[in-house]
């Protein structure tokens, strides 16, 4: 699997670039073509950026990144 870092991510924000990923748990999601995810925002949340700790307060479960492509493994 591919490796990003968090600066590599924080430019598929929608605004920098026309993709849109999202991390969670270490993975990277494609969040391009949802309508969920225009202009890179989602309600409150950025994209370009891990998700991870603010799924808490999401109304739904983790079960939502399947449904988005693994783009590959974000590094610390």
């Amino acid at each position: 699997m591919k490796k990003y870092s968090p600066q590599q991510l924080a430019l598929r924000n929608g605004q920098d670039r026309e993709e849109i990923w999202i991390a969670y748990k270490g993975i990277i999601y494609d969040a391009t073509d949802s309508k969920l995810w225009r202009n890179g925002t989602h309600y409150e949340h950025w994209s370009g950026q891990d998700l991870t700790d603010e799924l808490i307060d999401a109304p739904h479960t983790e079960m939502v990144f399947e449904r988005l492509n693994v783009i590959g493994e974000l590094i610390q």
